[in-house]
């Protein structure tokens, strides 16, 4: 890395000023956080928020090649 030294010397920096703090969320515990169904409602509205953007940018490719092609 470029810069190594100055990285490591950093993050110690920054590991020693949050000892003394503590985390309000652990990665080991965000399993533990989640409901029963909040896996599928992440992953409902993902494909809300994904498809039609997925959908409009199809039609684009489509009415393109449609006004190359026919016109």
């Amino acid at each position: 890395m470029l810069f190594q030294r100055r990285y490591e010397k950093q993050m110690a920096n920054i590991k020693k000023q949050n000892e003394g703090k503590k985390r309000t969320v652990d990665e080991e515990n965000i399993q533990g956080m989640l409901e029963k169904h909040d896996t599928l409602a992440m992953i409902i509205s993902a494909l809300i928020t994904i498809v039609p953007v997925a959908l409009l940018f199809l039609l684009a490719i489509c009415a393109a090649g449609y006004f190359f092609l026919v016109r």
